[in-house]
């Protein structure tokens, strides 16, 4: 089911217009908040008391930590879990390295054109989360704990007696098209088009579709983790707010059978048997631990008064470098939203921007582009490279009367990841899916000065 699809039919639930387009939580449980400490049992009892690693751990469970920061990291930005397992995660066979896995070719081409590419095909034969992934563009050294990489999947097949984690950084998800079924060692999670996920650094996961095909973008950063931007004088609410984050109740499986856990680790993938699910944890308490986000509970800001205010208004996510205020990858999104602006050019404005800028479209049309940038397709805009208004969308938004209210499309959804590093190229993006004519959408600006 595509966004459009999943809104239109929310709206009709909820009573039909004039309702928000918040997706119901109908599949699993979900605890509420954002960075807090939580607490979740599978079966009672399975937490100890007051102990992290008591001399005998209740229901004959094993204690193991997960730390995704260091130990000495202020307590303000530790994040570490304690989870209480049927086995511990030492219990495998001895790794093997992968080598049939696009997901680890190297992003190397420099490229500093306009770049767009189509939708990244659906699915033609049988083919899992693991081995859809395609990676785009990436910049830095996952073995210096720097830089980010992003992805395209589109799948049609579960990963049966399957697991994966990633030991370079974390994944952020954006789904398109599908439902996804993601089962992690700290609980599941329902991940719909028009929904995003994180499952950081370490995380056991399995990927599976409910729907008949899944197509989506992953961003992954090698740095550290993403968190809620701060607001500054908007003041305490807005924007994403931690109450609409939830993270999965504990859930495990006590199974008997061959599992192949994959292994992504310094930029190659390993993997590993086991003779029982990985899915084991029986109760869990910390601050490390995937979570979801409906983007339609985004509550945007925007100018009342004149002017086309900056993106990073709409920012969902960031993840900071050493360097405040830069960042190693923000995740924004375009809402759908009343456009008020006097006397305004209101859609963005033509840029060139130290960051660089790689979107994709979740539904509809993109206010800066009406025509070819499609609902699974890509733009790259990369450091200090000029982009903005087509010609047609120029002149469109040149001539509106801007004392109308424009009222927002409930269907319109595209996105961008903002990283402060150089994107380098894919073979594979480089050569399939490309828009070859995409520069000539600026041919027709012309120079009008009138001295």
């Amino acid at each position: 089911m595509s966004f459009e699809q999943a809104s239109k039919k929310r709206r009709t639930e909820a009573g039909g217009e004039g309702t928000l387009d918040v997706k119901p939580q109908t599949k699993y449980s979900y605890m509420s908040g954002f960075g807090g400490e939580l607490k979740t049992e599978a079966r009672e009892g399975a937490v100890p008391e007051m102990y992290n690693t008591p001399q005998v751990c209740p229901l004959g469970l094993y204690a193991e930590q997960i730390n995704g920061t260091a130990f000495t990291k202020p307590r303000d930005g530790n994040r570490r879990t304690w989870t209480y397992k049927i086995r511990p995660s030492a219990v495998h066979d001895d790794m093997v390295k992968e080598d049939s896995f696009s997901l680890t070719t190297d992003c190397s081409i420099v490229d500093p054109r306009q770049r767009r590419w189509s939708p990244f095909p659906l699915p033609n034969t049988k083919i899992d989360f693991v081995r859809s992934l395609t990676p785009y563009a990436g910049a830095g050294d996952p073995s210096m704990k720097a830089g980010c990489k992003i992805y395209l999947y589109s799948f049609n097949t579960p990963m049966t007696n399957a697991a994966m984690y990633n030991s370079d950084g974390d994944f952020l998800f954006v789904a398109e098209t599908g439902e996804l079924d993601i089962v992690t060692e700290l609980g599941r999670m329902q991940v719909r088009s028009g929904e995003i996920c994180v499952i950081q650094r370490g995380i056991k996961f399995q990927v599976n579709n409910v729907s008949k095909e899944c197509r989506g973008y992953i961003c992954e950063i090698f740095d550290g983790h993403f968190k809620i931007p701060d607001l500054g004088p908007i003041g305490a609410n807005g924007l994403a707010n931690p109450r609409d984050f939830l993270t999965p109740v504990a859930w495990f499986e006590d199974v008997t059978a061959d599992f192949k856990v994959y292994n992504k680790f310094g930029g190659q993938l390993w993997s590993y048997g086991m003779d029982r699910s990985p899915f084991d944890v029986v109760g869990w308490h910390g601050n490390y631990a995937p979570f979801k986000y409906d983007l339609a509970r985004f509550c945007a800001v925007n100018s009342v008064t004149f002017d086309h205010l900056d993106p990073s208004i709409f920012t969902v996510l960031t993840c900071q470098t050493a360097d405040p205020g830069t960042a190693a990858m923000d995740f924004v999104i375009f809402p759908p939203r009343y456009m008020v602006q006097m006397n305004t050019f209101r859609p963005p404005y033509y840029h060139r921007n130290v960051m660089s800028e790689l979107m994709g479209n979740i539904c509809g049309a993109y206010e800066a582009k009406e025509k070819g940038f499609l609902p699974g397709g890509v733009t790259l805009h990369s450091c200090m490279t000029g982009h903005g208004p087509d010609a047609g969308g120029f002149e469109k938004a040149s001539k509106i009367d801007t004392m109308e209210v424009q009222k927002p499309s409930k269907t319109d959804l595209a996105f961008m990841f903002e990283t402060t590093y150089i994107l380098k190229l894919s073979d594979y993006a480089n050569t399939n899916n490309v828009d070859a004519g995409y520069k000539k959408c600026w041919n027709g600006l012309k120079a009008q000065f009138k001295a």
